[in-house]
């Protein structure tokens, strides 16, 4: 069995939940209203944006989002319908599948980019000093790999 948290662990995890939940909340409600786009379109599309040639295979885009197989499937799946990504067989490897961001996907995420970095920096950037956002960092990067 583990080993009871502290007082002050406690209070530690138990603010780190609530502030978190409250973040991803605002940033998906303000992005949803602004652009339509959910949390996970978002993500998407940057890292689709981000990958050579503008594709990804469907198991490594869920991987780098954190994502299971039948999540990403379903998010795909959406995007597809909304003109965002298109799903078509692997250069070179038919067997496996890429999403690969359309034109109007392209689109969306530059009409949506600054008034989701807006609220970034509203609600996160600018309420921390830069040694805060270096430790963050750091200690975000510590968790990911564990």
């Amino acid at each position: 069995m583990a080993e009871p948290l502290s007082e002050s662990q406690l209070q530690h995890w138990r603010t780190f939940i609530e502030s978190s939940w409250a973040l991803h909340t605002t940033l998906e409600d303000e992005l949803r209203t602004a652009t339509g786009l959910s949390m996970n379109d978002y993500h998407v599309l940057v890292t689709l944006a981000d990958a050579p040639g503008r594709r990804m295979r469907m198991g490594e885009l869920a991987s780098r989002l954190v994502l299971s197989p039948s999540r990403i499937t379903y998010q795909i799946s959406s995007m597809v319908k909304r003109g965002l990504v298109e799903k078509q067989s692997c250069l070179g490897d038919g067997r496996g599948q890429e999403a690969v961001l359309t034109g109007e996907g392209l689109t969306a995420l530059r009409a949506a980019a600054p008034a989701h970095l807006e609220t970034v920096r509203q609600r996160f950037i600018d309420v921390l000093d830069d040694e805060e956002l270096a430790v963050i960092g750091r200690a975000f990067a510590k968790i990911r790999k564990v």
